[in-house]
């Protein structure tokens, strides 16, 4: 659900972690835990590796040590902002296999925007790539659910005004859901650049206040580990 899965849709050239969406269920966290001891992943922040924080919102981190995922991060969570639970996000993933045979299954393109809407400036310029990939991909094929992904989620200027005047009609529908499209449709470049810019301040507004209540509680779980209480 994270930069590896922008690797394989052509939004990123490296990743150094793996970050993993998860079923919420004992059977699955049964399964990780003797996954992490195969790989000799160490917990190595806190919280504690919990499913009762898992659902609240927290992430699990380990790190991999020995063989040959020596020094791999491994983070983990069940729930993430804005996104519904589990058995959608799975119904609605992305199937890709290697040239090995190996299957990999990614959050959907559409569901990984959304994930990258944080506070962190880096995760920006990854939406655009990952907007601007799938437009590569699939621009001479337009479904409407393309169509309203393009125009719902294209952070340039350029690329909006471009996909609305090639798609008028389907962009002044958006227009109620996603205002500045209005700009676009208009033709208003150095408008919309603003325009984007403060909706993305939005996001990163919206993503502070989700984890708040959890950096705290973070906080009280390294005051906790420091005292000799921590949980492995």
């Amino acid at each position: 659900m994270g930069g590896q899965a922008c690797v394989f849709y052509g939004a990123a050239q490296f990743s150094k972690d793996v970050d993993l969406a998860l079923l919420a269920s004992e059977e699955n966290f049964s399964r990780l835990r003797a996954a992490l001891a195969d790989l000799n992943a160490k917990r190595i922040a806190v919280p504690p590796f919990e499913p009762a924080l898992l659902a609240r919102g927290h992430a699990a981190h380990f790190r991999c040590q020995g063989g040959e995922a020596d020094g791999l991060r491994v983070d983990v969570m069940t729930r993430l902002r804005d996104l519904p639970d589990f058995a959608v996000l799975w119904a609605r993933r992305t199937t890709i296999q290697d040239t090995n045979g190996e299957t990999f299954e990614l959050l959907s393109v559409e569901d990984l925007v959304q994930a990258k809407k944080t506070q962190r400036e880096k995760d920006w310029p990854i939406i655009d790539a990952l907007v601007e990939a799938h437009y590569r991909a699939f621009g001479d094929e337009p479904t409407p659910e393309r169509v309203r992904f393009w125009l719902g989620e294209s952070r340039t200027p350029e690329r909006l005004i471009r996909l609305a005047h090639r798609f008028p009609n389907e962009a002044r529908a958006q227009t109620t859901r996603r205002p500045l499209l209005q700009l676009a449709v208009a033709g208003a470049g150095e408008a919309l650049r603003a325009a984007l810019d403060a909706e993305a301040r939005a996001e990163q507004a919206k993503d502070r206040a989700y984890w708040a209540p959890l950096k705290t509680e973070l906080e009280a779980f390294r005051r906790a580990e420091r005292a000799g209480y921590g949980t492995a």
